[in-house]
């Protein structure tokens, strides 16, 4: 801000007395107003202008010059400065507070925000760093109010260069920014506890993983009591397998078909358990699945734990680079062990690695008595065996396979085993099974989860051994 000029004038060729000292002054516009000191008729030492839309100034003057440290407050836009002035200017270090509630802290090169300062905007936000030209630029730190947390370059008030973002859920991003977004070679360990680290483009990886596949023939046959092994990758819509990704969380289980009952079924005659309402899951094949536990391979059947405290296990697979988790999980499908005691199911959850899961070494659960789409299975056997007892062999026979082929689309015959005390136990059912891989990254990796790969899986009898030793474990696919 200029001071305009009040200094002493000539009358008659002769000098008036300059002003010194403390005084006040109107300017002839009425629009300024001046009272402070003086020295050999220029303003100098402390003083005030006042104008007339109720702006102010006050502090320092030197020579006539606002200068050196003072109050500026301006009535058109609420801002006020208090601070460093150098040639009627807001130069060096001060303090402006906005009408907005933004605030400023700082170094300022004639009217603007230039070298190191802090502000704080309306939101709550900090910033501390390097400005030019009112904008961040430069090295600088952000203080979210959420909590987050970024230090880094700035370009022209945009995040650019290189930068650490540590955000309040727990995730962590460094590398290459570009117009405030990830942009370049950078590494974000997701607060799920999945790892990306290779390119990024506009705040997204350049090549990221947009589907599950399960690896093998869509349809996979299984001996009846082996053990089986399912391979996954994580690819993009090309095909190419996401090695940049570490860490996704995969969940495998399995399913069997929804039998839809026609109304007039009656179950009167089945003690069916109560509460057994299971949520469908809707599969590619044309119908509905209802959740059918999986366990890990037990080889001896007389071991197998029995108590439901033993609720967890977790198996460190040596050589392969990962690990199994082995969660807990209730259900109403649990593996027998003497037609009495059922041991607790587990859903095996597993974490990729480079874009590769493979869950090992796991086999369906032995049905129990009361599970109930068995049990509506069974029913529905008897009731097409007694409609078929007035026909003849060869029709009964036809027709009674036919009902329950398609009532229990491919799952049937129950082969039984017994224990070394010969107790008999349950078998796994021959037929298909709807196998399923879900991501389960929680919460999902940018806001975008994996859809489940499906695969069926086609039990089959075993068959007879000579030595009547049981066969070693067989894998349903190999990488």
């Amino acid at each position: 801000m200029a001071v305009p000029a009040a200094s002493g004038c000539y009358v008659g060729g002769v000098r008036r007395q300059l002003r010194d000292g403390f005084g006040r002054y109107t300017y002839p516009n009425s629009f300024f107003k001046y009272e402070g000191e003086w020295k050999d008729g220029k303003k100098h030492g402390h003083g005030k202008f006042l104008m007339k839309d109720g702006s102010y100034y006050e502090g320092e003057l030197v020579n006539g010059e606002i200068e050196g440290n003072g109050v500026r407050y301006w009535a058109s836009s609420g801002n006020e400065y208090c601070g460093q002035f150098s040639q009627g200017e807001v130069h060096g270090y001060g303090v402006m507070k906005y009408f907005d509630g933004t605030l400023y802290e700082g170094e300022f090169n004639y009217g603007a925000r230039a070298g190191h300062g802090a502000l704080t905007d309306k939101q709550g936000q900090i910033y501390r760093g390097a400005f030019h030209n009112h904008m961040k630029h430069g090295e600088g730190e952000l203080f979210y109010k959420n909590g987050d947390h970024y230090q880094g370059d700035w370009v022209v008030d945009r995040q650019q260069g290189h930068g650490v973002m540590k955000y309040a859920d727990g995730s962590l991003y460094e590398g290459q920014w570009r117009n405030g977004l990830f942009n370049g070679q950078g590494s974000i360990i997701h607060c799920s506890g999945m790892v990306y680290d290779g390119m990024w483009i506009n705040g997204r990886p350049a090549s990221e993983a947009t589907k599950l596949v399960i690896l093998g023939e869509p349809i996979q046959e299984l001996v009846q009591g082996s053990p089986f092994t399912i391979e996954v990758q994580l690819q993009n819509n090309e095909g190419e397998v996401m090695e940049a990704e570490n860490g996704r969380l995969l969940q495998i289980w399995a399913g069997v078909k929804h039998i839809q009952l026609s109304p007039n079924f009656s179950t009167t005659s089945l003690e069916l358990p109560e509460d057994t309402e299971e949520p469908l899951i809707e599969t590619p094949y044309g119908y509905n699945a209802i959740s059918y536990p999986l366990v890990e391979y037990v080889p001896d059947l007389d071991k197998i734990a029995s108590t439901e405290s033993e609720i967890m296990k977790i198996k460190d697979i040596e050589g392969s680079g990962s690990k199994l988790d082995f969660v807990a999980a209730t259900g109403s499908v649990n593996r027998s062990l003497n037609g009495e005691e059922d041991s607790v199911p587990v859903l095996v959850i597993q974490r990729a690695e480079r874009g590769y899961a493979a869950f090992r070494n796991i086999e369906l659960a032995l049905p129990s008595h009361c599970y109930r789409p068995f049990m509506i299975l069974d029913e529905l056997e008897k009731k097409a065996s007694k409609k078929s007892t007035s026909k003849t062999l060869s029709e009964k026979g036809t027709e009674s396979q036919e009902k329950i082929t398609e009532s229990r689309s491919d799952v049937s015959i129950k082969i039984g085993r017994k224990t070394k005390s010969g107790t008999e136990l349950p078998s796994i059912r021959l037929g298909e099974y709807v196998i399923m891989v879900t991501d389960m990254t929680s919460p999902p990796f940018l806001g975008r989860a994996l859809p489940t790969a499906f695969k069926l899986l086609k039990v089959v009898p075993k068959k007879p051994s000579k030595t009547g030793a049981r066969k070693e474990p067989h894998k349903v696919l190999s990488k």
